[in-house]
């Protein structure tokens, strides 16, 4: 990347930290969402941060695994799974208290939904019993409550589809990709799959743990990758809605064209600032023309 975009992300992600302090812009949010779908990558600095400190010099995969993976540590990879679920959540917050709209609020709910569930899966993940108790059931329970929460969000507020009376049933009214209107159900099927990943890992049978964790989190990243076409492509028809972008602009421009219209302009001008005395002088000869015909006659 250019120097240029390279200090334009750093600057972007430092100010994620500092969510709250300002008004949020739509960069701002869409990249906490980014960052969102990084949960996996995210929790496992720590791993990354305990290995190189404590076997930086050893190398033994098997001895940091027991020391740096041990449940007693399950909190730090909490802590840092949810930071960008805690950013959205405060920009959220941020922006009802900007423009006191309730979806805002809706809107930090299933971020705050989104921690609920991560603190769950987590607490489940290091304890010994992985079927039956109550972190498994209120595991199971909050990631069903966030995965129809941030579907419900995703179809309805993300993207606007699901709308009634639109050409093609389960979409919008208005599309950008017309040429790809099978890419909106694909999106529509996986998107929802993907949110109910999480049932992938109740099996006690099958691949490992670890294995399914990498799957679901890659698939969570390539889920993100289809959102963003979406999102944008609702935040332009948005834009489009209230004027502050057009759909096309006609290309090249002709300032050909232009100065001869400028120049046809200002004649119109000269024209009608010549015609306004002429005008007047000549209702002044008529008033004394009338008048002088006036005084013959008596």
């Amino acid at each position: 990347m250019w120097g240029r975009t390279r200090w334009w992300i750093i600057k972007n992600v430092a100010k994620l930290g500092l969510s709250g302090l300002w008004t949020v812009e739509f960069t701002d949010f869409w990249l906490g969402d980014q960052f969102c779908s990084l949960a996996y990558t995210l929790s496992n600095l720590y791993f990354v941060g305990c290995f190189y400190t404590h076997f930086f010099i050893n190398l033994s995969v098997q001895d940091a695994w027991t020391t740096c993976g041990t449940a007693e540590n399950w909190g730090f990879y909490y802590v840092l799974g949810v930071l960008p679920f805690l950013v959205r959540f405060v920009q959220s917050m941020r922006r009802y208290w900007d423009s006191r709209l309730p979806t805002h609020l809706i809107n930090a709910g299933k971020y705050g939904m989104g921690m609920l569930y991560y603190f769950f899966y987590f607490y489940w993940r290091h304890q010994n019993n992985v079927e039956h108790g109550a972190s498994y059931i209120l595991w199971c329970f909050t990631a069903s409550a966030y995965a129809i929460y941030a579907c419900a969000w995703d179809f309805l507020m993300d993207w606007s589809i699901c709308k009634p009376h639109a050409r093609h049933p389960f979409l919008r009214p208005e599309l950008v990709y017309t040429s790809q209107i099978p890419s909106y159900y694909f999106a529509l099927v996986t998107n929802v799959c993907i949110r109910f990943i999480w049932v992938f890992y109740i099996p006690s049978r099958g691949p490992s743990f670890t294995l399914r964790t990498f799957v679901a989190a890659a698939l969570e990243m390539l889920r993100r990758v289809q959102w963003n076409f979406y999102r944008l492509e609702n935040e332009h028809l948005g834009n489009m809605d209230q004027y502050r972008v057009t759909r096309e602009v006609p290309l090249p421009y002709s300032f050909d064209m232009m100065h001869s219209n400028e120049d046809e302009d200002e004649e119109d001008r000269d024209v009608d600032a010549d015609a306004a005395p002429t005008s007047w002088l000549r209702r002044q000869l008529t008033r004394d023309s009338k008048g002088s015909r006036e005084v013959l006659e008596k």
